[in-house]
């Protein structure tokens, strides 16, 4: 991208804005009689449920995508983080993290790095590997990412980030028509709030979605998601849908950030991992305007053992193990007090013992479940 079109980039809205829809009628308004609509559009990917999944560091693999699927009402899910030069050379853990199968559709492959890496490259491989969305991460906070100039450092230079992502939409267009889009934060801090800016600069230059953390990357986790930070990003964009992301745990959470920020979705991280059935419940509350109940306690422990056949069929015993163990953290935040089914699971040796545990626990008297 020249210097002209740079500037034109950060330019208010303007009639020849980008539109996903490319001249279809567009999808994204709201429906008569529902909070949100119920199908929208990314580009030339058609999403069906208004809940998406978070691309998560450690967690989203494609046993877990396949698990959160298999409950319902997931619209959209994200792979883990991938790095564009573990992904480049196919290394195995990289293969491990962008794996995928026909059932994991649609599918945002997220890859991350600074304008010195091979992103674009990155996003024409996973193109090939069977990306339906391509994300630029631009809001990890976390130091094994930011130190290396990507994630959420790249908010600290809006203007090179903008050349980053015109030259990611640029290869992948020149062999597909597989939008790109984008997920910020507000900014590094409160003194450096860019998020409304950049999302009306990377409209512009064809992102075809944002989706946005509520909160800074000084912040991290901590405190409360800012709504309103979530509705300016929202308010600052013209015809490209908006994600809204940060404590969504609960249906409830979905609505109150929809209602707030009219937003277009929103995407569920941490409350995914504690709750794999959540995006059905906010499908259904958002778009029919019913509640769903949680699994009952016999129900949840069936939920976990299909995680655990999952585990098994993509992925080896040391790695089950491994995974399922923080696993059963998450899932017993639900549960009630389940203390020694979660250090009976960390403590098994092997998967058949795991499934013993579980099956032990089926029907057994269990505490009121503890809504967190």
């Amino acid at each position: 991208m020249d210097s002209q079109g740079l500037s034109e980039a950060f330019q208010g809205p303007s009639a020849s804005r980008y539109c996903p829809c490319r001249g279809d009628a567009c999808q994204n308004g709201r429906l008569d009689g529902a909070r949100i609509a119920s199908m929208l559009r990314i580009g030339s990917v058609q999403i069906g449920s208004p809940a998406f999944l978070a691309p998560m560091a450690g967690h989203c693999d494609l046993p877990f995508r396949l698990l959160c699927r298999e409950q319902g009402g997931v619209g959209l899910a994200s792979t883990d983080l991938l790095n564009s030069y573990s992904l480049l050379k196919e290394s195995p853990r990289a293969m491990q993290l962008a794996a995928t199968c026909e059932a994991d559709a649609p599918l945002c492959m997220q890859v991350y790095g600074s304008q010195h890496d091979p992103l674009p490259d990155a996003a024409r491989w996973a193109v090939d590997h069977g990306a339906d969305i391509i994300d630029i991460n631009m809001g990890c906070p976390v130091d094994k990412v930011a130190k290396k100039n990507g994630g959420s450092m790249l908010l600290c230079d809006p203007e090179s980030t903008i050349h980053l992502a015109a030259s990611i939409i640029d290869a992948v267009e020149k062999t597909s028509n597989v939008p790109v889009t984008a997920k910020i934060r507000l900014g590094w801090d409160d003194q450096r709030i860019v998020g409304p800016l950049l999302a009306r600069a990377l409209e512009n230059i064809g992102i075809a979605a944002i989706t946005v953390h509520g909160r800074t990357t000084e912040q991290r986790f901590r405190g409360e998601v800012r709504l309103d930070g979530i509705a300016e990003v929202k308010a600052a964009v013209t015809s490209i849908p908006v994600i809204g992301n940060g404590d969504i745990r609960t249906a409830d959470d979905a609505v109150r950030m929809i209602e707030a920020t009219g937003c277009d979705a929103v995407m569920v991280g941490r409350g995914a991992l504690r709750r794999p059935w959540i995006f059905e419940q906010i499908r259904s509350r958002l778009v029919d305007d019913i509640d769903l109940p949680d699994p009952t306690f016999n129900e949840k422990l069936r939920i976990i053992e299909r995680h655990l056949d999952l585990m098994l069929e993509f992925q080896d015993e040391r790695m089950v193990l491994h995974r399922l163990r923080s696993a059963i953290a998450w899932y017993g935040k639900t549960m009630g007090h389940v203390k020694p089914l979660k250090e009976a699971v960390r403590t098994a040796t092997t998967s058949v013992d795991i499934r013993s545990v579980l099956r032990e626990w089926v029907d057994l008297p269990a505490a009121a479940t503890v809504n967190e």
